[in-house]
Order: C-alpha cells, then sequence, then structure tokens
C-alpha cells in the first residue's frame, strides 16, 4: 500500500506551496487540499500565464490527475464557481476531476457577515481575518450547527432557513446593518454548479486509491504558524495547517504518512496582525517587499517582511515532521551585502532556541552571513549556485537539521531546482 506525501507550510502562510504542488503533481496520481477555505490564496505561474487558486488543488493543471476536496476543507459555493469557472474559460477542465467531499462545510453568506460583525466588534483588538467567513464556518463545524456539502441532497432548504435564522439574531443582536440578497442569489448558483462535480466520501476514495498503489499529495494551506492549537494564537488561521491535518481533514491514518514537504521563504512574511520577532519596520524590509512583490494573493494586503527565523522554523519541523524541505524565493535577497539569521530569541533577557507560549516582544539574535549579489533567477542546476548561496543552504541545513531538496529561483514552474534525487 502506499502511503501519502504532505506539503505544507512551515511559516505564516504564502511560502509558495501552489508552485511546489504544481511542480510535484507529475509524480503523484491525486493531489488533495485537507484544510482552509478560499482565505488561502495559492498563486502559480507558467507558460505567460498567472492563476490564483483558493479552494481548488493546485494539481488540477496536470490534465490526467485526481484532485479532491477534502473534508477538511471549508467550501464557498459562489466563490468556488467563480474560481473553476475561469479555470474552465482558460481551457482546463474540471467536471470529472475535481472531486468534493460530501464532510467539506459550506460557508454561509451569513458566515461572511458574522466574519465582519465580529471582526468591527474587537476594535483595536482585531485579528486581521480575510473576510471570507472562515471563523464563523469552523465555530459551527465545532458547535455541531453547520451545513455540509452532503446536505445538499438530505432537506437542505429547512436546513438552510434554520441556520440562516440563528446566524441573523446573532446580527441583531451585535446591531450589525447588512444586505445579502445578491450574495444570497450567487450563493444558490454556486450551489447548482457545485451539483455538477462528482460528490464523494473523500475518505473511502483516498483510502481506496491508496489500496490500489496510487500515490496521493496532500496540500495544505496557510502556515503552521497560523495553525489553530500551535501557532502565535488568538493570531491563527481556524483550522490545524499542520501534517496531522492531513490525517483529520482527508481521512488518512498517522501510519501512512509518507514524506512531509516542508515549504519556507530564503526570508518570512507575515499578512495581518500578531507576532512576528524578526519583522523589519526599515527600508530593508521594503526593498524585500518590492523586489518579492509581497502583496496577498487573495487580499491584496502588503506582506509585513522579515529575516528568516529559525526558532520558529524548528518549531514547525518538530511539529510536522518535516523530512524534506523546499525554500522559496531565493532570488528576492540576490542583492542584499548581508543576510541575517535569527538563530534565538531573547524572552524576559533569557535567551532560549525554544518557541515561547508567547512570541510578542521576543527580541531576535542574530548571525550574519554574507550576501552572494548573483542574479540567481536563470540559474538550471545547482553546480551555478555561488559560494555564498551555497553556504546560506548548508548553514540552514544544519541549524534545522534537515535537508532542503528544493530551491526555487523565480516564480515560473521552469525556475525551481531539485538539489536532490530520490534514493
Amino acid at each position: 500500500m502506499k502511503k501519502v506525501d504532505v506539503l505544507l507550510g512551515l511559516q505564516w502562510g504564502d511560502e509558495g506551496k501552489g508552485k511546489v504542488v504544481d511542480v510535484l503533481t507529475p509524480n503523484y496520481d491525486v493531489v488533495a487540499r485537507f484544510q482552509g477555505g478560499p482565505n488561502a490564496g495559492h498563486t502559480l505561474e507558467f507558460e505567460g500565464q498567472k492563476y490564483v487558486l483558493r479552494s481548488i488543488p493546485s494539481g488540477i493543471f496536470q490534465g490526467d490527475k485526481v484532485n479532491i476536496i477534502g473534508n477538511g476543507v471549508v467550501l464557498d459555493p459562489a466563490l468556488f464557481k467563480a474560481e473553476a469557472e475561469a479555470l474552465e474559460q482558460s481551457g482546463h477542465e474540471l467536471k470529472q476531476r475535481l472531486h468534493i467531499s460530501k464532510k467539506a462545510h459550506l460557508i454561509l453568506p451569513t458566515h461572511r457577515m458574522l466574519d465582519a460583525a465580529y471582526e468591527a466588534a474587537k476594535g483595536k483588538s482585531k485579528v486581521g481575518t480575510t473576510g471570507k467567513g472562515i471563523g464563523p464556518t469552523y465555530t459551527d463545524k465545532v458547535a455541531r450547527t453547520g451545513l455540509r456539502v452532503g446536505d445538499l441532497f438530505d432537506d437542505f432548504e429547512n436546513k438552510y432557513k434554520a441556520v440562516k435564522n440563528r446566524h441573523e439574531a446573532i446580527l441583531h443582536s451585535l446591531n450589525y446593518s447588512y444586505d445579502i440578497t445578491e450574495m444570497e442569489k450567487l450563493w444558490f448558483e454556486g450551489l447548482d454548479y457545485l451539483k455538477q462535480f462528482p460528490i464523494v466520501d473523500s475518505e473511502h476514495e483516498i483510502n481506496r486509491l491508496l489500496n490500489d498503489d496510487k500515490s496521493v499529495l496532500c496540500e495544505g494551506a496557510q502556515g503552521t504558524m497560523l495553525d489553530v492549537d500551535f501557532g502565535s494564537y488568538p493570531f491563527v488561521t481556524s483550522s490545524n495547517t499542520i501534517c496531522a491535518g492531513a490525517c483529520s481533514g482527508l481521512g488518512v491514518a498517522p501510519n501512512k504518512i509518507g514524506e512531509v514537504y516542508g515549504i519556507m521563504k530564503a526570508y518570512c512574511t507575515r499578512v495581518g496582525a500578531g507576532p512576528f520577532p524578526t519583522e523589519l519596520f526599515d527600508e530593508t524590509g521594503v526593498k524585500m517587499r518590492n523586489i518579492g512583490h509581497e502583496y496577498g494573493a487573495v487580499t491584496g494586503r502588503e506582506r509585513r517582511c522579515g529575516w528568516i527565523d529559525l526558532v520558529a522554523l524548528r518549531y514547525a519541523i518538530m511539529v510536522d515532521g518535516v523530512t524534506k524541505l523546499i525554500m522559496m524565493k531565493s532570488d528576492v535577497l540576490d542583492d542584499f551585502d548581508t543576510i541575517k539569521v535569527c538563530v534565538a530569541y531573547r524572552v524576559n533577557g533569557v535567551e532560549t532556541e525554544d518557541f515561547p507560549f508567547n512570541c510578542e516582544g521576543a527580541e531576535p539574535i542574530y548571525v550574519e552571513l554574507p550576501g552572494w549579489n548573483t542574479d540567481l533567477s536563470k540559474m538550471t542546476s545547482e553546480n551555478e549556485f555561488p559560494e555564498e548561496f551555497n553556504q546560506y543552504i548548508s548553514f540552514l541545513e544544519e541549524e534545522l537539521n534537515t535537508p532542503i531538496k528544493i530551491v526555487s529561483v523565480g516564480p515560473d514552474r521552469e525556475q525551481t531546482i531539485i538539489r536532490y534525487t530520490e534514493e
């Protein structure tokens, strides 16, 4: 029996997971998303085109692959319809290749209103959500009051009204004014569109595929440091973004996990509120943002930028069981004379390499390495890497005790260098 491989982000999201899934997909028969929703934005560029995926797995561009939206995902039918139709118009046939779990929870229009109302009520304590209704949908899931895709075939109208009425009572209590007329119209159109896809018991499907010796790649959204349990709570997403989330989000047993690919940038970014120990507030941070085009794929928000943080990365590698690292956006650091690496924190005057319960106010302790001042973006082999860049890679591998298998030197599918052959 095959094992599933898992690919996930190790930082605060936006690490470049979509591109890597697309690059690795030729090695797999199936790609499956296991958590998150349309708050995720996976950007892929190839053949002169740029695509942003929100709910659809990034393996959809490889024509003969099965793609599965798992039970751990929350799905907005209206946004899904817009995303899928845009892909179909660009020549990518989805209907038979994209399967949707019956157990995936639906994001209702009133979930989006609740998201906005809750954020408004928090004032200065805002978490900085994307406003897509993700949190309230997962809240209903945990409270056992949510609607799932499988409910479409069982007294759905009455179930929908009951949930909507409950949400509207909450919105009324918060004195929140709203109008979902147009949103609701698009939502129901999205439901009709959704029914054209294979709606499956995805846990059975994936395990049958494994029994048939098919290879499966599990695709995570967001990043480990946004995990609802292990991230920088409360400034996190509402799902388990760690490797264990693939088990609960797809119905895969822990003993069926194979390789765990952890994706990181050569530096670090974060969107929205929350602690970020290595954040740069000077011209260096602005330079990183401009060179790296660090703006949210879904929200367009400016990403906060800083040096790579090995305290957070060691922690992420530990809780995820990462076996191989993938480093993205290496080329963004091409023009820096000195590269800083955070190897420890100083918390309340005490130096530590452990990620603390609360990293707010943690002072980064840096090691400085020489920059390479070389354009990496045209390179096609690690034999072309300058010595300073090799030193940077070797330093990270030693500190993180995990090999860096893939190095990305640009946004295109072709700008991907594999450093280790399979044994």
